[in-house]
């Protein structure tokens, strides 16, 4: 229909019909403007705050890293053969014998078998910390008792 067409349809409207017709018009109208407009603008705005601290908390845990980063960097190198001792220290300390280690130059393959989860974080921490040994695979899997158990390699610093 074109312009014309519902003028003059609208002219041969009684003015309740008018009346009922702009009403509807508008309601029409207003529904669309809530649901396009203000309905997504108030949701958003709802949860910015909860957002806003969720980003917080994560930018704080990224300085947290950052920092950890930075102090790591300014250590001096390790020498290879002190990495191994402390890499087969920590490993006799903190896994004992749910854990075995083969040795290919580098390379450090750890294989687990129902170590403690605490017990290998503190070991993973520990490792990266004291040896400087960067986890380059990890193959685990949860146990049924809560242990975990698989294969981590391990790459120790360069000579």
């Amino acid at each position: 229909m074109n312009a014309q067409l519902l003028r003059a349809r609208w002219a041969t409207l009684a003015p309740r019909e008018q009346a009922l017709v702009g009403a509807a018009v508008g309601l029409v109208a207003l529904a669309l403007l809530w649901w396009i407009a203000l309905a997504p603008a108030i949701t958003t705005l709802s949860s910015a705050d909860a957002q806003h601290r969720s980003l917080d908390a994560q930018l704080q845990h990224m300085r947290r890293l950052q920092s950890q980063a930075r102090i790591m960097q300014s250590q001096p190198r390790q020498n290879p053969d002190e990495a191994m001792r402390q890499l087969e220290a920590a490993i006799r300390a903190q896994l004992g014998v749910s854990a075995r280690y083969i040795i290919a130059g580098d390379r450090v393959t750890v294989t687990l078998t129902n170590t403690p989860p605490a017990a290998l974080a503190q070991w993973l921490t520990q490792v990266r910390t004291n040896a400087r040994a960067i986890a380059s695979e990890a193959k685990l899997t949860r146990n049924p008792a809560g242990g975990w158990d698989g294969s981590l390699v391990l790459t120790l610093p360069a000579r």
